[in-house]
């Protein structure tokens, strides 16, 4: 009796070999950390959602954080024996489960809102605090995933431009987006669904229904199309994950990865008064290539559709473009906003390195004579190990994205940006923020970031300078001039943009091995606040984030 119940204790708490973590978490972060060093695979190309993050790991293999508990699966109960045939060798055999958190969140904003990649999260003025925690089952192909996030803002009152959609607390630009500057004027509670989703997955062929927002493409802090930065969207997808293609006499042809999905967004409550446009449908498609000829080498690409919820907008799930001229296209009745990005990702594990580029375009030229390239935009960014001993292990990360607007816009029309458009008004946003960079959206961004992993943990520095609204100066010459030196537009707009600058250190500590506390303090300098003309100047921001987390 008493052997049966250590075999039973055993079977309960035996731990699988793979890691299913959230994106960009403290775990996530880490096997990314190690997959520069070759210790272990990249499990996606460039779709990946927490259900997707699944990294095959050996607990012999020697790391820095060997010691600590990154999170344990759980088998349940495995079949003594199981019918071996080509179906169900494509599917987990047995009953398995994990448990997420919980974690804990918690931030505070002196003077004004900062914070990104964090969910359905604001992080405005004052105290926010989130809590997230769930667990997930597996069996037989399908995978049941509960990770919600319940959230708290103080949301304290602060100076803002005012809105210019009918509502005080909206954008405050013209160009058509669903961007809030602050959610109404009292503190609040809010509730988003997170991570969860249902799933069937047989070998590489997967199906899902639910809230998981994918991370779009290579970028660390600011991927153009896709992120956490949002609340979670309701969505169903199907497609390949990553597999690889071997031909009978073992030669390898790569690996690809590819998901069509459609989404359902949502409009904030501080954007117009019309319900009849409050639901949007985003139809998309992500397709990558791992190139066998160059080691290393994976190049993608994430396409978005963006029409409002009607029936027959079902018919861009499939379609890869669509090219219109200007005059057709506003008389057709259509009402789609296409947006796609090209992305390049290179990666050289045995001196620990890599570097990624990410090109995006909003729409497409509806004239042979137009600038093809007049709404693009770009990322680039590379990550370096640095060794310091044989347990000690730093990583340098440097991101650069560009998103101003091509000077060709200066003879024509404001053009607010690669997120925002003129027929769907909300943009590319869900509930009030961008689905994809949280930063430099409508301007520039440089960030840098310097971490040293050691056996309990991890220190380092950041530094990110960012102009979100540049577009939003340029577009003030729009049939205008500056030749004469003492004209309004020279005195009022010249070098006159908000621009934050941050500075941050940030460290992780694991007080038990499946215990870990994370502080990040940061000083913000907010130079040209509110684009005011007469007091230009400055204001500061103080910013105190703490997170603590549990893993079983």
């Amino acid at each position: 009796m008493k052997k049966h119940s250590i075999c039973l204790i055993y079977i309960l708490i035996s731990t699988i070999l793979f890691a299913q973590e959230a994106l960009k978490s403290t775990e996530e972060e880490y096997y990314d950390f190690l997959s520069l060093q070759g210790i272990v695979e990249r499990p996606t190309i460039g779709y990946r959602t927490l259900s997707d993050s699944v990294w095959q790991f050996d607990d012999e293999q020697e790391h820095v954080w060997k010691d600590n508990n990154l999170g344990s699966w759980f088998t349940l109960w495995e079949p003594e024996n199981s019918t071996d045939n080509a179906f169900n060798r494509g599917l987990k055999q047995g009953l398995f489960a994990k448990v997420y958190g919980p974690e804990w969140f918690n931030s505070f904003n002196a003077t004004r809102p900062y914070g990104q990649n964090d969910g359905a999260l604001w992080q405005g003025k004052g105290y926010n605090t989130s809590l997230t925690t769930g667990f997930r089952l597996e069996g037989y192909g399908f995978e049941a995933t509960f990770k919600p996030q319940v959230s708290f803002s103080q949301n304290l009152k602060f100076e803002y431009l005012p809105g210019v959609y009918g509502d005080t607390h909206s954008y405050f630009t013209y160009g058509n987006i669903d961007l809030v500057q602050r959610f109404g004027d009292a503190p609040f509670w809010n509730y988003d669904w997170g991570d969860s989703e249902i799933r069937w997955t047989w070998k590489s062929l997967t199906f899902g229904f639910g809230n998981q927002n994918p991370w779009l493409g290579p970028a660390m802090l600011n991927p153009m199309l896709g992120s956490n930065n949002a609340a979670s969207y309701t969505k169903f997808d199907a497609g390949l994950r990553k597999l690889e293609l071997i031909l009978p006499n073992g030669l390898s042809l790569g690996s690809i990865e590819g998901r069509i999905w459609v989404g359902k967004l949502e409009e904030s409550e501080y954007f117009d008064k019309d319900e009849s446009n409050n639901d949007r449908m985003i139809t998309a498609m992500s397709a990558s290539y791992d190139v066998p000829v160059v080691p290393g080498l994976t190049i993608g690409l994430n396409r978005v559709f963006l029409t409002y919820w009607r029936t027959e907008n079902f018919k861009y799930i499939l379609r890869l473009f669509t090219v219109n001229t200007l005059n057709a296209y506003a008389s057709s009745g259509n009402d789609e906003d296409q947006k796609f990005a090209l992305f390049v990702n290179w990666t050289f594990p045995q001196i620990g390195f890599r570097f990624y580029g990410e090109l995006g375009m909003d729409d497409f030229s509806y004239n042979g004579n137009t600038n093809p390239y007049h709404t693009a935009i770009y990322t680039g960014g590379i990550e370096q190990i640095i060794p310091i001993s044989s347990n000690i292990k730093s990583q340098l990360i440097l991101e650069w994205n560009g998103f101003e607007s091509s000077q060709d816009f200066q003879l024509q029309w404001p053009y607010l940006g690669y997120y925002a458009h003129g027929f769907v008004q909300q943009g590319y946003t869900n509930k009030g923020q961008i689905l994809g960079a949280g930063s430099g959206y409508f301007g520039n961004n440089q960030f840098v970031e310097y971490k040293v992993y050691y056996p309990k943990g991890y220190s380092g520095f950041k530094f990110q300078r960012n102009c979100p609204n540049i577009n939003w100066v340029y577009n003030k010459a729009v049939n205008a001039s500056a030749n004469n030196g003492d004209s309004d537009l020279n005195r009022d707009w010249y070098a006159n943009y908000e621009t934050f600058f941050y500075y941050g250190i940030e460290s992780c500590y694991y007080l038990l091995n499946n215990l870990q506390f994370t502080l990040d303090l940061a000083y913000i300098r907010i130079h040209c606040p509110l684009y005011n003309h007469d007091k230009k100047g400055q204001i500061s921001n103080c910013h105190i984030s703490f997170l603590m987390k549990y893993n079983f």
